[in-house]
């Protein structure tokens, strides 16, 4: 039968240390050779966005998932509703056979989370005062989370053009976590006093500039998923160490492609990608004083091992609906437990 896993579901499954583990292990089989490079097809549609990204992952099985995923940066403002909505499907790659359906939203969050602690723990300078949140909106508390699990600021800066959302960003992490987080109007002090740095933005204009970053820091750029966005000024990616989850996805479609467009940089300088250093083919940190910048533009190689990763953990539980019965009948009823209230 096929599962149905609801974002509810995602989430109470996939933990931040499961998801980690299971990213770091894809992107190691993929540095190894052991699966095909991930896919990418993306198409535009006024104020937003549609991206399908796809990729086969061998485990206990062997396994394909694809997921769709819309993005429409003014939908909060503009319709109430999320930036983005979507779904992935898991299949059994050996006979087709569709295993689970499962909401995107969690999916999306936790495993770009976890490709940003996977760098940190290779990248990062282990000891650090203080990382910064940029972007305070739905990424950012994921993206938190997972990077405590693998180093321990002293404490956190929260960053948003919004001060106010940034300030609620801050007291609800600070309630949760148990870490001083702070709310700061000034982004130009707030990158120079923070060794770890995270971009989680819609921004279309970079705002991260080389003459802000201190030697020894660790940037994690992951809002730049589509060729439109950008964080990270050229001149800095082209000074800096560049690690892509992707290469070929990042000129294409990240800061890296900002950088090569603007002449400042060539798809040669980039050092590796974050597979080979997991793996031990690249080095990762150098020394202290090196400035690190992890392109993240988020692969069909993550989807995959994270939704593998929540599967399993609702096979072992039985937790989750079913859509389609041994005879292939559609079960309504499951259907209407995964589908958003907004959307019933």
């Amino acid at each position: 039968m096929t599962m149905l896993l609801s974002r509810a579901d995602v989430e109470r499954l996939l933990t931040p240390e499961a998801c980690i583990a299971a990213v770091e292990d894809a992107f190691r089989r993929l540095a190894e050779g052991k699966v095909p490079s991930p896919g990418i097809l993306g198409m535009h549609a006024g104020d937003g966005s549609f991206h399908v990204k796809a990729s086969f992952l061998t485990l206990d099985r062997p396994y394909f998932a694809a997921k769709l995923n819309a993005n429409f940066p003014q939908n909060g403002k503009r319709h109430g509703l999320p930036t983005i909505q979507g779904v992935v499907i898991l299949c059994d790659a050996a006979n087709g056979a569709p295993l689970a359906v499962m909401d995107s939203m969690a999916i999306t969050a936790l495993r770009t989370a976890a490709a940003t602690a996977v760098a940190a723990m290779h990248l990062a300078p282990e000891h650090c005062d203080a990382a910064l949140i940029c972007g305070c909106g739905g990424q950012a508390a994921t993206q938190l989370r997972a990077l405590l699990r693998v180093r321990r600021p002293a404490r956190v800066y929260a960053y948003d053009q919004d001060l106010e959302k940034a300030r609620q960003f801050a007291t609800s992490q600070e309630a949760e976590l148990a870490i001083e987080v702070s709310a700061v109007p000034d982004l130009g002090e707030a990158v120079a006093a923070s060794r770890i740095i995270v971009t989680c933005t819609t921004a279309q204009r970079y705002f991260i500039t080389r003459d802000m970053v201190k030697p020894g820091t660790f940037v994690a750029a992951v809002g730049a998923d589509s060729e439109k966005k950008q964080e990270i000024e050229p001149a800095l990616m082209a000074s800096a160490t560049v690690v892509t989850d992707l290469t070929d996805q990042a000129c294409a479609i990240g800061d890296l492609h900002h950088a090569i467009a603007a002449g400042a940089m060539s798809r040669e300088q980039v050092h590796a990608e974050l597979g080979e250093v997991v793996a031990g083919k690249r080095r990762g940190r150098m020394n202290a004083t090196e400035i690190v910048v992890f392109d993240s533009t988020g692969t069909g190689l993550q989807d995959v091992a994270a939704a593998i990763a929540a599967y399993r953990k609702a096979v072992d539980t039985q937790v989750g609906g079913f859509v389609f019965g041994d005879q292939g009948q559609l079960n309504t009823q499951g259907l209407a437990t995964f589908m958003p209230r907004h959307n019933r």
